[in-house]
C-alpha cells in the first residue's frame, strides 16, 4: 500500500482575468493559503502556461517549476482536456465545441483535428520535459449521440466509431509512451469512453495500450447511478489520476437520469462542493490505497450552490481529513509470538512420529 498524495486543486474553474487568477504566480499562491500541496494546470490557458514553450524548452519547464516551488506548490499534472474533445467530434457538436479550438481554425473540422493532435503531442513532451508521470483529456466522441437511439441504431455504428476513435488516439499514445507519461482519460458523460464497457472497448481496439489509463471521478458515476465503488475494484490498475468532486442524485416523480433539459440546480443529478453531496469518499480513499494508488488527490470543484472560494477552502481540508497515513506494521504486532518454521509444524502437528497430525 502507499500513501495517496494531496491536497491538490485542478485550477481551471478558478483561472480569470483578475488578480491572483491571472497569472501562475498569483494562482499558486492563492492555493498554497488555502491549504492545497499542488495544481494540475489547464494546459490552454494562456495566461497561466505556455504549452509550446514547455514542449520545446526544459528552461521554461524549470521556471514554471520555480514559480510553483516559490509559492509552496508542485505540478501535479496537465490537463487537455478541450483540447483532446476536439480529437473527435460528432458533427451535431461542431458549433458547440469550435470555441475550444485556435482562432485560425475554427470552422474548419479538419484543420480543427489537426491542431487538436497537435496539441496532445506537444503535450507529452511537455509532460516529460516537466517530469511529470500522468495527464489529464477526454477522448472526444463520435458514438455519443446514438447514446439512447431512436430509431434503434443500424449494425455496425458503434463498432465503426470506436474503430475511428482508437485509429485516432493510438499515434497519441505511442507519443505519451515515449515521453514516459500515462494517457489518462476522464471517464464522463459527453465522451465515447463515459464508463467501464465503453473503457474496455476503446482498451481493446488500441491493443491494450500500456498508457491508455483512466482518470477516476465518481461525481460523474454518481450521474449515471453507476457504482463507483466497485469500478476501482475492477479497473484499479488502470486507474492512474484522481478527481475528487462530489455529486448528488434525487430522483423524483418528474425527473431522472437525463434531467429534463433543467439548469443545474434543478437537475436531479448535481455536482456538489466536497462533503456536500452523496459520495463516499472514505470507502474511495480506502480502496485506492488499499490498491497501492500513489497518485494526487485532485480536487475539481464544481457546484451549483457554493461560491468557488468556499468551496476551495472546504475541499483542502475535506482531502487532508481523508488520505489514509499508510502504516508501516500490523495492529496487532503487539501480540507476536516469534514462533519460526519449526514452532509454526509443531503448532500443526506436522513433527509427531509419522509425520502426520
Amino acid at each position: 500500500m502507499k500513501t495517496i498524495k494531496g491536497p491538490a486543486i485542478f485550477l481551471a474553474q478558478f483561472a480569470g482575468d483578475s488578480e491572483p487568477f491571472n497569472s501562475l504566480e498569483g494562482i499558486a499562491g492563492w492555493a498554497a493559503q488555502h491549504g492545497f500541496k499542488g495544481v494540475q494546470i489547464p494546459s490552454w490557458d494562456a495566461r497561466l502556461f505556455d504549452l509550446a514553450k514547455a514542449a520545446e524548452s526544459k528552461a521554461y519547464c524549470d521556471e514554471v517549476k520555480g514559480i510553483l516551488n516559490e509559492a509552496g506548490v508542485e505540478l501535479t499534472e496537465l490537463s487537455t482536456h478541450l483540447q483532446g474533445q476536439l480529437v473527435a467530434v460528432h458533427p451535431a457538436y461542431d458549433l458547440a465545441f469550435d470555441g475550444f479550438a485556435a482562432p485560425e481554425v475554427r470552422g474548419n473540422p479538419a484543420a480543427r483535428q489537426q491542431w487538436a493532435v497537435e496539441q496532445l503531442r506537444l503535450a507529452a513532451k511537455a509532460s516529460g520535459n516537466l517530469g511529470l508521470t500522468a495527464h489529464a483529456t477526454f477522448s472526444g466522441a463520435l458514438a455519443w449521440p446514438y447514446l439512447y437511439p431512436w430509431p434503434q441504431r443500424p449494425p455496425g455504428l458503434v463498432e465503426t466509431a470506436f474503430d475511428e476513435l482508437a485509429k485516432r488516439w493510438l499515434p497519441i499514445l505511442n507519443e505519451f509512451d515515449r515521453a514516459g507519461v500515462d494517457l489518462c482519460y476522464e471517464i464522463h458523460p459527453g465522451e465515447d469512453l463515459h464508463d467501464g464497457v465503453t473503457y474496455e472497448m476503446f482498451l481493446e481496439r488500441v491493443g491494450g495500450h500500456p498508457r491508455c489509463n483512466i482518470l477516476y471521478d465518481p461525481s460523474h458515476f454518481v450521474l449515471q447511478q453507476l457504482d463507483y465503488l466497485g469500478y476501482i475494484d475492477v479497473y484499479h490498475e488502470r486507474i492512474r489520476m484522481f478527481h475528487a468532486k462530489d455529486a448528488e442524485f434525487n430522483p423524483s416523480p418528474r425527473q431522472g437520469v437525463y434531467g429534463g433539459f433543467q439548469p443545474w440546480i434543478d437537475r436531479a443529478g448535481r455536482f456538489r462542493s466536497l462533503g456536500d453531496g452523496q459520495v463516499d469518499f472514505t470507502g474511495i480513499f480506502s480502496k485506492l490505497t488499499r490498491y497501492g494508488f500513489d497518485g494526487w488527490a485532485v480536487l475539481e470543484w464544481e457546484c451549483c450552490m457554493k461560491h468557488p472560494e468556499q468551496g476551495a477552502a472546504e475541499g483542502a481540508a475535506f482531502i487532508e481529513a481523508h488520505i489514509i497515513e499508510v502504516t508501516e506494521r500490523a495492529f496487532d504486532d503487539f501480540a507476536e509470538a516469534g514462533t519460526d518454521d519449526a514452532a509454526n509444524r509443531r503448532m500443526l502437528g506436522l513433527d509427531r512420529a509419522g509425520g502426520q497430525p
